[in-house]
């Protein structure tokens, strides 16, 4: 039996998805953890990085994952299944793969708290809406939307694959050092890596046409977006030969 949507808790969560967006955007400061965090916080206790991001990315996971599990099997069922179905392919690789993999400085704790409450949070909205809230027409797997938002997700996390792998080839096991990176869209912008996953969250809104991924989505253009800014002026500031032409988030623009 399906259970009953309870508008209420969505609407909230989006509202509260967008306002912290718009806050973020606000304040100006980028979030205190990688090259930032010893300046903010240089007395907090860390963790190493890689058990930091497992354990900060996992609820986005292990949340919508568990909803997904409870659906009736099918390789293309309902498009709800196969849109959660997306987020959960993102979070996989960002809580299986990059966080195993990255080479980033330790992260403060309290960071990791906030993360972990925001990625359990935003985990369900998603897969709460999308399993018990969604409706979408039959057609709906050959509705422009649906394909032209399902080809920007999966542009987008590419860019974003590749980005890292770019940025993970900078530093040997257990440097801490900067770089400048080099190749794909780092060519053109410092935050190669934010672009693709802004680009991702803007196709998940589209292809599923919901109000919770639109928030979502508005809160990582902020909030990516803040830190490609504040990136760009870090490299500008630490190396004088920094390409001139290379934007922060834009190619060409900005």
């Amino acid at each position: 039996m399906r259970v009953p949507c309870q508008q209420s808790p969505v609407l909230a969560g989006s509202a509260a998805l967008a306002a912290l967006g718009a806050l973020l955007l606000y304040l100006a400061e980028p979030s205190s953890y990688g090259k930032y965090s010893e300046r903010a916080m240089p007395a907090a206790t860390r963790l190493p990085a890689r058990a930091a991001w497992f354990l900060q990315e996992l609820p986005s996971f292990a949340v919508p994952a568990g909803i997904l599990a409870r659906q009736p099997r099918a390789l293309f069922g309902p498009p709800a299944t196969v849109l959660l179905g997306l987020f959960c392919g993102h979070y996989f690789y960002r809580t299986f793969v990059y966080s195993l993999r990255t080479r980033g400085r330790p992260f403060p704790v309290v960071l990791l708290v906030k993360g972990f409450v925001f990625c359990m949070g935003n985990g369900l909205l998603q897969g709460y809406y999308l399993i018990y809230c969604a409706e979408y027409p039959a057609d709906w797997y050959t509705d422009i939307r649906f394909s032209l938002g399902v080809f920007l997700f999966i542009l987008g996390m590419g860019i974003n694959i590749h980005s890292d792998c770019i940025l993970r080839q900078l530093r040997k096991p257990g440097e801490v050092i900067y770089r400048i990176p080099q190749g794909g869209l780092f060519t053109y912008i410092s935050g190669a890596n934010f672009l693709g996953e802004i680009i991702e969250w803007i196709g998940y809104a589209l292809a599923t046409w919901s109000l919770p991924a639109l928030a979502f989505a508005f809160f990582s253009l902020c909030f990516l977006g803040l830190r490609a800014f504040h990136h760009h002026r870090f490299y500008l500031k630490m190396f004088e030969d920094y390409p001139k032409s290379r934007k922060a988030l834009i190619p060409f623009i900005f």
